[in-house]
């Protein structure tokens, strides 16, 4: 898929989810105000989601997070339709995937998204090759092309030269870049990445959130990528959704979640964070004064707290002009703003 074609945007609208053999009578309850526990308790149903929704912007990565049971495993099923909702719309590019029909889903699901497991779901007895070609080989694209495509993604997730090992030949971090590479192959619009690192010893873990940041770059693919882990959340995501059972407690772009926790949750998740990784010089730059000239020490808007800090902390000025992407100075910081920002009073 060429760079910025992706009109594939997701939007998820008053989605609930109702385990239980009477589920659409209880959506009514749920309405009303049911909680997940009155639900168990007196109508042995399980409260899977409730009123969910969130607004996926194409070629973006979207984070859902949340704890254990908080739903979010749930939540990306529906977004290919491997679980039915109870009530409420899945639009992928403006159309319902609730309301295909089998045929319109089984088309939806072999080109329009791509899944990468926790726990890789590589064939053990296919190669890294014929592994990486099993999408396409479904879609029963000429096999030429299905070998070609799928020796350049497995290029470009470093594998070149693994192509005729088998899985157990590899360790779970290049495992996960065959998946990673699988998914790729089938240049779907829609990557759906659900707990995909969780399972890999942290360095490794670090490592690929670098791979997927650096592709993503270049493929621009509307990704939907699920965490119980706060810190690679804030890394990966343009936009975070956190859950708790089965309801969103609050969306928005990683430096909005820091800066402005909804609850005291939140506040918990947020209190060990690095905010000098995530929180941007923007958000606490002040005003020019009139006349204001710079000195020379300058940082470009949208840079974080810490590479301004690092820039100052070994010159002799206090303070750095903050620059648009034209290069015109909107705002300053000090060391003083950088270091109470950086870490809080309370």
């Amino acid at each position: 898929m060429a760079e910025g074609t992706n009109q594939y945007g997701i939007e998820i609208r008053n989605l609930s989810k109702i385990f239980g053999p009477n589920a659409k009578a209880m959506v009514e309850l749920v309405r009303q105000g049911a909680t997940k526990a009155e639900l168990n308790e007196r109508h042995r149903h399980i409260l899977g989601l409730r009123n969910i929704n969130i607004s996926m912007p194409a070629g973006g990565i979207q984070v859902i997070m949340g704890l254990s049971g908080s739903g979010k495993s749930t939540l990306i099923r529906h977004i290919n339709r491997l679980v039915d909702p109870t009530d409420g719309e899945v639009l992928v590019g403006g159309e319902d995937v609730v309301k295909m029909n089998q045929r319109e889903l089984r088309e939806f699901r072999r080109h329009k998204t791509a899944m990468v497991f926790q726990k890789f779901a590589l064939l053990p007895h296919r190669t890294i090759l014929e592994n990486t070609v099993y999408g396409l080989e479904i879609q029963g694209v000429p096999r030429a092309r299905q070998v070609e495509e799928a020796m350049r993604w497995i290029g470009r997730v470093g594998l070149s030269g693994f192509e005729a090992h088998y899985p157990n030949q590899l360790s779970g971090g290049m495992q996960q870049r065959v998946g990673l590479a699988r998914a790729l192959t089938n240049d779907a619009p829609i990557l759906l990445m659900d707990e995909a690192f969780s399972a890999l010893d942290p360095l490794i873990r670090m490592d690929m959130q670098s791979v997927l940041l650096d592709l993503q770059q270049e493929i621009k693919k509307t990704i939907v990528f699920i965490t119980h882990d706060l810190d690679e959340a804030l890394r990966l995501g343009d936009r975070i959704a956190i859950l708790r059972d089965g309801e969103v407690i609050q969306q928005g772009t990683s430096q909005d979640i820091v800066l402005n926790p909804a609850d005291d949750y939140i506040e918990n998740f947020v209190k060990e964070v690095n905010r000098g990784r995530v929180i941007q010089v923007d958000a606490i730059m002040s005003p020019l004064a009139e006349g204001y000239e710079t000195n020379g020490m300058t940082v470009s808007s949208g840079s974080t707290l810490e590479g301004a800090i690092r820039l100052l902390a070994h010159q002799p000025h206090d303070d750095v002009a903050v620059l648009d992407p034209a290069g015109k100075p909107i705002g300053v910081v000090n060391l003083r703003q950088l270091a109470a920002a950086v870490v809080p009073s309370h």
